[in-house]
């Protein structure tokens, strides 16, 4: 089966081969330019809304994280996945799509701080996007007390999803003020699959300060 991963340097994508190299798959990297080559006609042919990760595989192309993340763990079941009948099936699917509910705070803070020219940037929204998201990394932080990863069991997909979420999220809020969510980080950060994917010296991101502080 060829794997071919479009992914751009700090995006979502950064899930989708943290995956595939946890499960030592065999796959094709393309790394595109965060930004108008997105939308080149050749590319939204085959990710229509001009996003990355786009994952093609046995001819299809998969667009969703979340799906992706499913898909390929039933194709390759291995100590990652908790299958229909695990004692820990809800709460990693639980977990696989809280994910997302960190994220979306996580990108309208990237919107607003990144994307966004200076005069179109709210203060305001940037304030209470930035409370929303330590709402969801307190949520993150008591379900660690005790225990290294999100599922008692141990280290499993999930982790590559919340973890990105917890990374990127670590650019717009201190990690320190939720402590088990800061070791947590540091744990998973120092992965080998994850080290492997972090961006050379000088390559384009979207991330290129070690924080974006609120104004002011």
């Amino acid at each position: 089966m060829a794997l071919i991963l479009h992914h751009c340097h700090d995006a979502r994508s950064v899930r989708t081969a943290w995956l595939l190299e946890e499960l030592g798959l065999d796959y094709e990297l393309v790394i595109h330019t965060f930004g108008r080559e997105l939308q080149e006609d050749d590319y939204l042919a085959k990710s229509p809304a001009g996003r990355v990760p786009c994952l093609e595989m046995d001819g299809t192309a998969l667009i969703e994280t979340g799906a992706i993340t499913e898909i390929l763990c039933e194709a390759h079941p291995n100590h990652l996945f908790r299958a229909p009948g695990d004692p820990e099936r809800r709460a990693w699917l639980q977990w696989l799509h809280f994910a997302e509910t960190i994220g979306q705070h996580v990108a309208v803070l990237t919107q607003q701080h990144i994307v966004l020219f200076p005069e179109a940037r709210s203060v305001g929204v940037m304030k209470l996007e930035r409370r929303r998201l330590e709402k969801t990394l307190r949520v993150v932080d008591a379900a660690l007390a005790g225990q290294d990863y999100l599922l008692p069991s141990g280290f499993s997909a999930i982790d590559i999803n919340v973890g990105y979420a917890v990374h990127v999220a670590g650019y717009f809020t201190p990690l320190a003020d939720v402590p088990n969510v800061a070791r947590y980080h540091a744990r998973l950060t120092t992965r080998k699959s994850f080290e492997k994917l972090r961006p050379p010296a000088g390559a384009q991101r979207i991330y290129s300060q070690e924080f974006y502080d609120l104004p002011g």
